[in-house]
């Protein structure tokens, strides 16, 4: 099917859900006109461009010959182009050869590369951490030396963690790092579920390593980060000798198959250092973060897809009759039941855009506000959020496009369709950078005491704002929204009480209930990003401002939110509460081994 761009919900949930006003003393250059230029012009790439090859990509998939990695037919040529057209280096630093726009607006460009087209866009998505990983960590030669040439795209990036006996847990990593006498180092070992790891898209493979010194003490402490390119580098920036390192395999992977997957043998490579020994954990953590909100994109963009395509079958496809009209074999847009799963799936999109892109904007203040206390402030922000972003939204990219599959019936089940493809697609993003459980474990364990609980203090003040604004709106279907979202907000805040008690003095009993308060948090701050839009909508209506229609649109998906997703989140708090009692008494044998 075609892909439209969601280029006017993308725009107005930057500046109504996640603020995007607020960047304007520190990005002078990212006026309204430039946005809209960048998304349409980053719409227009995701549509002409990598849409058409998204089908090709998942049955040919890529391959491995000879030892050569071949990218999906197609996808060398559409990444040159992508990379001609300057979209790697829409946020990265001018001095590098960026454009120095805010993140939050590359977020918005690569939720339009990944609905494309998600295999492709993982190969762009690794380079972006490799840069953040270099600027924040690399020497000044290494910035100078490889940072042009990922920016530009001329080279492209990856990060190499998992090993075989080694999933999450990286202290157990064994890949070696021994100095080699020339003042470097040499890599030896094996990396498994590397995404992009080889192939022939671009001249050369800028690979950030994790491995082990020989004399390093045991656990995470012991590892360093190094960078180990596919072709060695010249002092002149000039390409030499392949590097000792190879694919040694492609993983057969249950979807994203244009996206190779390899793993990837380091016999004896040239490395350099990245930052100091024995902090490789900590500085690959930089690159780990920026993955995760682009992953938590990658959750919104396919949802969005596998929705656009329900929609128009829905309107294609004749089943039934209609219960508004009586007509006979009508469409299945017109039976109650598909209309309202659409409007969740949309409604469920448009609050995961709102979660990412506020994040986004937060990053992008954590750096660059006025004072130091919007920059701690928007720190926190952003960190509490992460988890929640690459979580929440993961999740509701696995849930829409299962919906899709649904709304399809049994055309949802037969490949020919492509429905199943985005159903098969969406299910990595909740298990990597960091599993959905790792992420639930990382907001308990960790993100509730930020600043001694001013992140998660603040976050729900400003919900609390949104509802005083909603209730001094003077609209009588705010009230029902603002009831169910104080409500909401009510039962999450009893939960985080109970949770810090409980970490205070029980741990397990606060771990059994982390996934089920990420859940219920990210239920209650989408419902906040579809607040703040509703606002905006209704005001912009008022104001005779707009596309009356497509406005109102915004306040119907509120309505339908708040009226099932928020009115659950009271009966989702006994979950978080449950304790471990429990679990701490079930055997393997209790179930069934």
């Amino acid at each position: 099917m075609t892909f439209r761009a969601p280029v006017r919900d993308i725009a107005f949930s930057l500046r109504h859900a996640a603020g995007f006003e607020r960047l304007a003393g520190a990005f002078p250059d990212a006026d309204s006109d430039t946005v809209e230029a960048v998304l349409e012009g980053a719409g227009a790439l995701a549509g002409d461009i990598l849409a058409p090859l998204n089908r090709q990509g998942d049955l040919v998939g890529a391959t491995l010959e000879n030892g050569v990695v071949r990218a999906a037919p197609g996808f060398g040529q559409a990444y040159r182009q992508f990379a001609e057209g300057g979209w790697n280096s829409l946020a990265a630093d001018p001095d590098h050869g960026g454009q120095g726009l805010p993140k939050s607006l590359e977020i918005g460009v690569f939720e339009m590369v990944h609905a494309a087209n998600m295999a492709f866009g993982l190969c762009p998505m690794l380079t972006l951490g490799a840069i953040e990983a270099l600027a924040h960590h690399g020497s000044d030669h290494q910035r100078a030396l490889y940072l042009p040439r990922l920016v530009s795209g001329e080279w492209t990036g990856t990060m190499n963690l998992t090993e075989p006996q080694s999933g999450s847990d990286l202290g157990t990593i064994t890949t070696l790092a021994t100095p080699d006498g020339d003042g470097g180092w040499s890599i030896t070992g094996q990396k498994i579920y590397i995404t992009w790891g080889d192939h022939d898209v671009a001249d050369n493979i800028v690979h950030l390593v994790l491995a082990r010194t020989p004399d390093a003490p045991p656990g995470v402490k012991g590892i360093s980060l190094f960078l180990a390119p596919k072709v060695l580098v010249e002092a002149d920036g000039t390409l030499g000798a392949a590097n000792a390192l190879r694919a040694g395999g492609l993983e057969h992977k249950l979807g994203i198959h244009g996206s190779p997957t390899c793993v990837m043998l380091f016999e004896g490579a040239k490395a350099e250092l990245v930052g100091q020994l024995g902090s490789g954990l900590a500085h690959m953590f930089t690159m780990m973060n920026a993955a995760r909100l682009q992953v938590g994109t990658q959750g919104v963009a396919i949802a969005e897809r596998a929705y656009q395509q329900a929609l128009a079958f829905s309107l294609e496809r004749r089943q039934g009759r209609s219960a508004w009209t009586g007509e006979a074999s009508a469409r299945l847009f017109d039976h109650p039941d598909v209309r309202r799963t659409l409007m969740l799936m949309k409604a469920r999109i448009e609050a995961a855009r709102g979660i990412c892109l506020s994040t986004a904007v937060a990053a992008d203040l954590a750096s660059h506000g006025a004072t130091e206390a919007d920059r701690s402030a928007a720190r926190l922000r952003e960190e509490l959020l992460t988890p929640i972003a690459k979580a929440w939204s993961t999740d509701i990219g696995v849930e829409v496009a299962s919906q899709g599959v649904q709304i399809h019936g049994g055309m949802g089940f037969i490949e020919e369709t492509g429905a199943a493809q985005h159903y098969r697609d969406a299910r990595i993003a909740p298990i990597y950078e960091g599993t959905n459980g790792i992420q639930a474990i990382d907001l308990v364990g960790r993100k509730l005491s930020l600043g001694e609980g001013q992140a998660i203090g603040d976050l729900m003040d400003d919900m609390r704002d949104t509802i005083d604004a909603l209730n001094a709106a003077g609209d009588p279907a705010f009230g029902t929204l603002a009831r169910r979202l104080e409500t909401a907000l009510d039962a999450a805040s009893a939960a985080t009480a109970w949770l810090i008690e409980r970490r205070a003095r029980a741990m397990p009993d606060a771990l059994s209930g982390a996934t089920a308060y990420l859940k219920l948090l990210g239920d209650v701050v989408g419902g906040w990003m579809l607040a703040k839009g509703a606002l905006a909508a209704s005001a912009a209506i008022a104001a005779g401002e707009g596309d009356a229609g497509w406005l109102g649109t915004k306040l119907a998906l509120a309505r339908i939110y708040a009226e099932t997703v928020l009115a659950q989140v009271p009966g989702q708090a006994a979950g978080v509460t449950l304790g471990a009692a429990d679990l701490a008494a079930t055997t393997p044998e209790m179930l069934g081994a």
